[in-house]
């Protein structure tokens, strides 16, 4: 085959072709020669210099949001990729960007790099004045520009070439430790004696096994739906739970109402409801109600429960039923046979429902015959969670889906300030044509097509498409730059989660949701000022915290997706293990490194009444006693209209725990004194007639049961000559002492303490003991390692 040119020419063209590239290559080179006068890769230095400066700094909060193959400017020439995006290629992504702005450079005009005219609005810049001159990320790029063209400057201080390890000096959890907060955090109880020896004798070593069969008892199960109910809020959604069945639909949606007892009676001869057939038809409609709020939930457990990929929260295709909610689907029959007890409300089995029959006999297309199940995006309690309306057309829930499943807040990508006016009187579909707009929308407004099956309105989203068909004015759905194929229309809930199990920021995301179970806290984002002058500081704190995330995500992904991976290598972790400094740390900007590190969480109610149980053998009860009203007042949530959970106590929480350490102290400490010592959990080694200063013998097992009593309640390994363990032992001590001095105080139980635990006639406290290690164990359910983790 003839070249398009003559051989000469051409090959003095590819002559020339070569010379340009070796060119171009060299230049970057000596840019990264020129960048460290230091010994070693320097390439890598700038590499880093451009990852922490130009890229982290202008590139991914200024450029990106643009600049991509699916931005309003992405037939430029200047299209960026984010690295987050594919974390195998992170540092490849990196360089192509970096080759990418230097592209820019080859176009100077009047003398001046077409790039620093373009970021001030110069050369009609489609985004306009995305910097301002002088700012500090117009001077991170005239930087970048002027490194280029062989002038750099010295590397900036925030560019350390050989940082402090980013753990040195802290010291972390012992093993023993480590396991009495993974137990209590996941299943709510001590570790048993046989998981101490364990770890006694093999170390961090033992850890790894005894999680696999913490992660099969039950009580990790209720963790697991309680945390994730916490991030999905599920159990929120309007008006009764059955509610999230249509009516249009089901029409055994309210099967309970043929059970009434009540419903052929006249109205002189019905049942009063503290009648015991109507307490146990109230108790049935209760129990049908909770099991459907709880069908969303019951998925993530049976996916868990059997090591199945996690992928499945949004690719499933099939949905979770009990005895009584498959009543409500109108499937009992097909499914009774998958039951151990059909009476059972909360036993639930996974099923597949058939395709939906409206009132009219008009059904659901599916080339299947049954519904087109995808998880919990076509869960009806996550879509009646986060409804539509005829303006927001979807878009709530693409915010949510792409929160929950993919970790991103697509409210980050809107700019910050913008004239809506204005553009709504320039523009006649601002979604599609104003950049201000097109930057979310293009990405949203897909998404949103695909959920337009469940738009009927005025029925908060459940099953119905928009009887006008979808919106013109939107874009296309579809997924990215992939259109939705008209083939896969009746299945496009199924395509989307397809797509986002096969997204890398799919894996991410879930692994941060199980920090946010571990830990109670978000994962770090990028800090936002870039004048803070502790950025540096803030940025390399959550560089290094995303790296774990990352690797965590890649061990997650080579375990096929099972998410007790996640757990067991976040709690393996030095950001879960780490215990304090081993030093005062005078340096502010490793004090800012490190403030995120660890585990300090306020517990909240729920996990609270497990540590009383696993401590004293009872719940106090009032932090999730409904009628006692106190769960929200602690912190609690509703998943309604109190969401989130508050990690900074209030002084009515304050208020709660003097009266939660108050009341537990008076129902057990004279309770557990009655006990054989054998059968003791408070008191197991020491009599209420041994009193502080009797004789050596006997303050020396005062010291010894204080040390118990730390060791049970705050999980400490204190010795008896500890300075705490004295303190506390001068607590009961100068309790008993002013009690002898009084002669008006009652050698006797309180009657108060006394009337808790019901019991006649009141105890004797010959010794003032009893109130005196009341005091103490009050004094120490009111210590900060008890009451956070």
């Amino acid at each position: 085959m003839k070249p398009f040119l003559p051989a000469p020419v051409f090959f003095r063209m590819l002559l020339i072709g070569t010379m340009i590239a070796t060119l171009r290559f060299t230049v970057g080179i000596t840019s990264c020669v020129a960048a460290t006068d230091q010994d070693g890769p320097a390439c890598f230095v700038a590499d880093r210099w451009f990852a922490d400066e130009v890229w982290e700094k202008v590139g991914k909060r200024t450029c990106l949001k643009c600049h991509n193959a699916s931005g309003d400017a992405s037939e430029s020439a200047f299209v960026l990729q984010d690295p987050d995006r594919d974390r195998t290629r992170r540092d490849a992504v990196l360089r192509k960007n970096r080759l990418a702005f230097e592209d820019q450079l080859e176009a100077d005009v009047d003398g001046e790099s077409r790039l620093l005219q373009k970021v001030v609005g110069g050369l009609d810049h489609g985004g306009g004045e995305v910097l301002q001159a002088g700012s500090t990320g117009y001077r991170v790029l005239q930087r970048f520009v002027r490194r280029l063209n062989g002038k750099p400057d010295p590397l900036p201080s925030e560019v350390d070439d050989d940082p402090v390890p980013f753990f040195d000096g802290l010291v972390m959890m012992p093993p023993r430790q480590l396991l009495r907060r993974v137990t209590l955090s996941l299943v709510g109880r001590l570790p048993s004696h046989e998981e101490l020896s364990k770890v006694e004798t093999e170390g961090l070593s033992a850890l790894s096994p005894i999680l696999d069969d913490v992660m099969r008892e039950d009580a990790f199960y209720e963790r697991l739906q309680e945390a994730f109910n916490d991030i999905l809020l599920t159990r929120g959604y309007d008006g009764v739970a059955e509610g999230a069945l249509s009516y249009e639909h089901f029409k055994s949606r309210l099967w309970y109402q043929e059970l009434d007892p009540n419903r052929d009676r006249k109205s002189d001869e019905k049942l009063k409801y503290s009648h015991p057939e109507m307490i146990a038809y109230t108790k049935l409609v209760r129990d049908y109600r909770e099991a459907m709020l709880r069908e969303p939930l019951e998925l993530i457990r049976y996916i868990v429960g059997n090591d199945r990929p996690f992928t499945e929260i949004v690719t499933a295709d099939y949905t979770m039923v009990s005895p009584y909610t498959s009543r409500g689907y109108g499937v009992f029959e097909q499914v009774r046979g998958k039951f151990k007890d059909t009476d059972d409300p909360f036993e639930f089995v996974p099923t597949k429902i058939p395709a939906l029959t409206s009132r009219n006999g008009k059904v659901q297309e599916s080339k299947t015959g049954f519904y087109p199940h995808s998880g919990l995006l076509s869960s009806f309690q996550y879509l009646m969670r986060y409804p539509t309306t005829e303006t927001n057309r979807n878009r709530l829930r693409v915010r949510m889906f792409f929160q929950h499943f993919l970790g991103v807040d697509l409210l980050e990508l809107a700019p910050r300030t913008s004239d809506a006016a204005a553009i709504t009187a320039e523009y006649d579909v601002p979604t599609m044509q104003a950049s201000d707009c097109v930057v979310c929308h293009k990405i949203m407004d897909p998404v949103a097509g695909l959920f337009q099956d469940y738009y009927v309105v005025d029925a908060k989203g459940v099953y119905g498409p928009r009887k006008e068909g979808w919106y013109e004015d939107m874009f296309v759905p579809g997924w990215g730059q992939e259109a939705l194929p008209p083939e896969e229309r009746w299945r496009a809930l199924q395509w989307l989660g397809q797509r986002t199990a096969r997204d890398p920021r799919f894996a991410t995301a879930m692994v941060e949701h199980v920090w946010y179970i571990l830990s109670g806290r978000q994962p770090l984002s990028p800090p936002e000022d870039i004048d803070d002058p502790m950025y540096s500081a803030k940025h390399r704190a959550y560089r290094v915290q995303r790296n774990e995330i990352e690797r965590i995500a890649d061990r997650f992904i080579e375990a096929d997706f099972n998410l007790k991976v996640a757990f067991k290598e976040w709690i393996h972790s030095d950001f879960y293990r780490a215990d304090g400094l081993a030093t005062e740390e005078d340096d502010p900007r490793r004090r800012v490194e490190l403030d995120d590190v660890g585990l300090v969480r306020l517990l909240t109610p729920e996990q609270l009444e497990r540590k009383l149980m696993a401590i004293f053998g009872k719940k106090w009860g009032r932090l999730t006693d409904r009628e006692a009203q106190l769960n929200i007042l602690y912190g609690g949530i509703d998943s309604q209209e109190v969401t989130e959970r508050i990690t900074d106590p209030s002084g009515a929480m304050g208020a709660i725990q003097r009266i939660l350490a108050n009341d537990l102290a008076c129902r057990h400490v004279a309770a557990d004194f009655s006990l054989p010592a054998e059968e003791r959990r408070l008191f197991p080694g020491i009599e209420i007639d041994v009193v502080p200063g009797g004789s050596d013998e006997g303050d020396r097992r005062i010291h010894q049961a204080i040390v118990h009593l730390h060791a049970l309640i705050l999980g400490r390994n204190d010795a008896p000559d500890d300075p705490e363990v004295q303190r506390t032992f001068d607590l009961f001590a100068g309790i008993v002492s002013d009690a002898k001095s009084r002669p008006e105080i009652d050698p006797t139980e309180s009657y108060f303490c006394q009337s808790q635990r019901e019991v006649t006639p009141r105890d004797p406290d010959p010794h003032y003991t009893i109130r005196a290690w009341r005091a103490v164990v009050t004094y120490v359910l009111r210590q900060h390692e008890f009451l956070y983790e």
